[in-house]
């Protein structure tokens, strides 16, 4: 570089900003900070490269000192050497994630078995999980054969239950007054796709008064849309022709009930198609203006 540093270890104390009799830790703290504000790779604004040369040289100067005065009985070049090997390089910081020391081939090396480590041990928490989601996985399938075989109990003790029921009620008499007692069942043979056992079954039902809940809701539901188409032609009717703004009042009053029912009937098919247990089977929402202008048309059908 062609500097020719000053030999004063005093100077070179001054430099580092210490005083004489400071520890090991103290020098290379100091050198660390001083190295950082001057080096020109830094890209500090005060990055200045003939006083990094001084702070570096100062650096030697005071560790050669200091080396002396703790190990004066050894060698003072092998005690330089050594602590120069401990030196810290001003591009440590910059390279080997800042594992390691010395020089950069020995941190390399350091480097490198420090990352074999962190690979172990990152397989072995790799496999961890792995074994604990095993785990949990076999915990959970025992918790789903619990809850299987606790809905088998309860539905073999509801059938149970319907059991000792049927037992009771034939034990009472509630069975002696059916129609059809002590008749052979009908044969429903016309039908090859039908098993015969189950039509029986659906049509004593029937007979008895059990029907799904889907069939009567769709009974119900055509019931009512009638009912509304008749009262709103009935309504038309009394009202007559032709519209004054009174009458016109009125039709509105009636319409504005019509619709309103209308809107509770779409949501009982609403209702119905959550429970039909066949897709064409469900039906869709009756609109309220085509059920007033059919409404409408059937009176002027009526007048003339």
């Amino acid at each position: 570089s062609g500097y020719k540093p000053k030999s004063n270890v005093k100077d070179a104390y001054k430099i580092l900003e210490l005083e004489e009799g400071c520890s090991l830790d103290d020098i290379r703290n100091s050198y660390r900070t001083l190295a950082k504000k001057y080096h020109p790779d830094s890209g500090s604004a005060t990055a200045d490269s003939e006083a990094f040369m001084k702070v570096e040289e100062a650096y030697r100067v005071v560790l050669s000192d200091a080396a002396t005065k703790k190990k004066s009985n050894e060698n003072n070049e092998e005690e330089e050497d050594q602590f120069k090997s401990k030196a810290p390089q001003h591009r440590h910081y910059l390279s080997f994630e800042g594992v390691g020391f010395g020089t950069p081939s020995q941190r390399e090396k350091q480097y490198m078995q420090f990352r074999v480590d962190r690979a172990t041990e990152q397989v072995l928490e790799y496999r961890k999980q792995r074994l604990e989601s095993q785990y949990a996985v076999t915990d959970l399938m025992k918790a789903k054969d619990v809850r299987q075989s606790k809905k088998v109990k309860i539905t073999q003790a509801v059938e149970r239950l319907v059991e000792d029921l049927i037992q009771e009620s034939m034990a009472k008499g509630d069975f002696d007054n059916l129609s059809g007692k002590g008749k052979p069942l009908q044969k429903f043979s016309d039908c090859p796709h039908i098993d015969p056992m189950t039509h029986n079954l659906n049509r004593i039902l029937i007979d008895n008064g059990y029907q799904p809940e889907w069939i009567l809701m769709q009974k119900e539901i055509r019931e009512t849309i009638e009912r509304l188409r008749k009262s709103i032609v009935a309504s038309r009717s009394k009202l007559g022709g032709p519209m004054t703004p009174y009458r016109q009042k009125q039709w509105n009053c009636i319409c504005e009930k019509f619709i309103e029912d209308i809107r509770k009937l779409n949501k009982r098919i609403d209702n119905f198609n959550l429970v039909v247990p066949i897709l064409s089977r469900q039906m869709v929402h009756f609109s309220a203006d085509k059920e007033i202008v059919r409404a409408q048309k059937t009176y002027e059908a009526l007048m003339e």
